[in-house]
């Protein structure tokens, strides 16, 4: 009987001393994770200008008629204006710029990849809006009839007045960086007419259309419910933009320029996006810290 007795006690010795050692290793990680944490959030803290919208930025909504929603912690911001008897929202989401990080990684991690494989990969990527993709840089008019802003008309990062919206970044060369592909939902309602919702890219000064739908059921374009979404989905609601008359695709680009979705707004947009993700950034590390520290 003592035999057992001492082969069971040195069991459970060696399994407490496994179960400490362990311990004491998770411990010693979940210290590590937790100085890691707060380097980077004391570099992204530093970095960070304030806790409110830089000039550049507040100049374009003192200005604008738009009206900005933003919650912190969402991706997604709102904007909202009304024009005449419209209600006019457009959806814009940071998760465009996260999207375009993960995309060029992935070039990046295969070297095979030639910049003619590339630019193949990124033609199987075109929607219905013509000659663009999401991540072209547009430049002048595209074959499908999409405006572009011209040279002499649009606003070169570098050549902004101190104050205006936007800040100019600047690549190799002095020469400015390009912003990244936003794409803002656009939703025109008038009340018991339906709504228009476009789907439109924003880059560099540039609007681009992608897509035109109509809905006669407000509620169908920012469907709630799996029923709403179901009576959504057979519905015809427009060709694609490229298959437009030209002078058809001219005139919707006048029309949303109209209503305030113009060159101002395409600058402005990719460069609140940035603004926010780095504040939501900051969030994020100090909501993972505190959760190692508990």
């Amino acid at each position: 009987m003592e035999s057992n007795f001492e082969i069971k006690s040195s069991c459970v010795f060696n399994i407490t001393e496994s179960a400490r050692k362990r311990g004491s290793r998770s411990q010693a990680v979940d210290q590590e994770l937790s100085a890691k944490l707060d380097s980077e959030l004391r570099m992204e803290t530093e970095a960070r200008d304030s806790d409110t919208l830089p000039p550049s930025l507040q100049g374009f909504l003192d200005e604008s008629p738009f009206q900005l929603g933003d919650t912190p912690g969402k991706e997604e911001v709102l904007l909202t204006r009304k024009f005449g008897d419209e209600s006019i929202r457009l959806y814009f989401s940071i998760a465009d710029l996260n999207n375009m990080d993960q995309d060029a990684d992935q070039y990046d991690e295969d070297p095979a990849l030639t910049d003619e494989e590339a630019a193949d990969a990124a033609a199987t990527n075109v929607q219905s809006g013509g000659g663009n993709t999401k991540g072209a840089i547009n430049q002048g008019r595209t074959k499908g009839g999409n405006f572009n802003v011209a040279p002499e008309d649009s606003v070169a990062a570098s050549d902004r007045a101190e104050g205006s919206y936007g800040e100019p970044g600047e690549g190799e060369e002095g020469e400015p960086e390009p912003s990244f592909p936003a794409t803002i939902n656009v939703s025109i309602e008038k009340a018991g007419k339906g709504t228009l919702q476009m789907e439109v890219v924003a880059q560099d000064g540039a609007v681009v259309i992608e897509n035109v739908h109509y809905y006669s059921n407000p509620e169908l374009p920012d469907a709630k419910t799996a029923e709403l979404g179901w009576s959504k989905k057979d519905l015809y609601t427009g060709p694609p933009f490229g298959n437009l008359d030209e002078d058809l695709q001219v005139l919707l680009e006048k029309y949303l320029e109209e209503r305030g979705i113009n060159t101002a707004l395409a600058l402005w947009i990719p460069e609140y996006i940035d603004w926010k993700e780095q504040r939501e950034y900051i969030t994020w590390l100090s909501n993972v810290k505190n959760f190692i520290d508990a």
